[in-house]
């Protein structure tokens, strides 16, 4: 006999909890999937910590999750989408109807959904949940050789991708990433694969540096001082602490004409940035928010074993323990990404 399923579901502020919830009745487009991992992400820990992430405020209980992977039980009615039995991840937006006014069609800037996000009201509740029914045009099927677990990376390191993307070529460049949490971790791992010639990697703490060099960081400096900074002069800087001293870092690092990439999300309000040395270092400052299709870049990198993701991932934690995993989610000195497990793959 097949259990209720579980939800991961924050209530308010500190108040997590998990919820049984009803069976997903699939829309004729709609797949069910068996969810097997969930990673968590800032913005669940923000829900968590603070009811809000960003300006987006929690105004009801909310399904968290949106970094996720897994099975498909039920192919959809209509007959689109992967069969049953695929492996698939999720991308989990809803482009707005209207982003096509934007001159380049760019999706992601256009104001639309986004699983386990508070931004509109009713809120979009998320996947990190036994069963959960997504849209087919959400889910991309993973190929064969691409493990599970890995693959529970390939939403935040879309995140990276694009804002390498943003960037442009980085071949044979020398490059900075501020902050090593996850996403900045996975830039590096996307800049070893796009062929950056030399990468430094910045953070507060040892472990993600350590991480950081795992995955290609060529120098790893903790806490530097202003003359450590201004000694890196790097082509590109991906600047991913979101944090206003972060962004100083990212400027006063970057090589004249240089470029940086803005994927951390500072606070809301205003910040105190270096604008008149970026002024006159003619600096790129280059706004990073998500991804659109690089989702199936990212697949396909994995796919050829171009893409060494695997030493992110720091702990993986059963679904009933979901309390402690984002207490030690929430401690970029002990882990990097905590995946949750809801299942077991096929």
């Amino acid at each position: 006999m097949t259990t209720a399923p579980h939800a991961i579901v924050i209530h308010e502020a500190g108040d997590l909890r998990i919820d049984e919830i009803a069976e997903p009745v699939p829309a004729p487009d709609e797949a069910v999937v068996d969810v097997v991992y969930g990673g968590i992400c800032g913005s669940d820990l923000h829900y968590w910590t603070h009811g809000a992430a960003g300006e987006s405020v929690l105004r009801a209980p909310m399904v968290l999750g949106h970094e996720v992977v897994g099975v498909v039980s039920r192919a959809a009615a209509d007959g689109s989408g992967p069969w049953e039995g695929a492996r698939v991840a999720v991308h989990p937006a809803t482009p707005a109807k209207e982003y096509v006014r934007h001159p380049v069609d760019r999706p992601n800037i256009s104001g639309g959904g986004y699983l386990g996000s508070a931004a509109r009201f009713p809120h979009r509740d998320g996947a990190f949940a036994h069963r959960v029914a997504m849209p087919t045009r959400m889910l991309r099927t993973l190929p064969e050789g691409v493990d599970l677990k890995d693959a529970a990376l390939i939403e935040p390191a879309s995140v990276a991708w694009h804002a390498v993307n943003r960037i442009g070529d980085v071949t044979g460049l020398s490059a900075l990433v501020v902050g090593c949490g996850p996403i900045g971790l996975l830039t590096i791992a996307v800049l070893k694969a796009r062929g950056a010639r030399h990468i430094t990697a910045v953070d507060l703490h040892d472990r993600p540096l350590r991480v950081a060099q795992e995955l290609g960081a060529d120098i790893a400096l903790k806490q530097p001082d202003e003359a450590d900074v201004a000694a890196i002069d790097a082509d590109v800087v991906v600047e991913s602490s979101g944090s206003h001293r972060g962004l100083d870092t990212a400027i006063r690092a970057a090589t004249r004409g240089g470029v940086v990439a803005m994927v951390g999300l500072l606070p809301s309000g205003p910040q105190p940035v270096q604008v008149a040395l970026a002024i006159a270092k003619e600096l790129d400052l280059l706004g990073s928010f998500r991804f659109n299709d690089e989702i199936d870049e990212v697949i396909a990198a994995l796919a050829a074993g171009a893409l060494h993701i695997a030493p992110v991932i720091s702990h993986v934690k059963p679904w009933r323990s979901a309390a402690a995993a984002f207490e030690i989610a929430a401690d970029a000195t002990e882990s990097s990404k905590v995946l949750l497990q809801f299942g077991r793959a096929r």
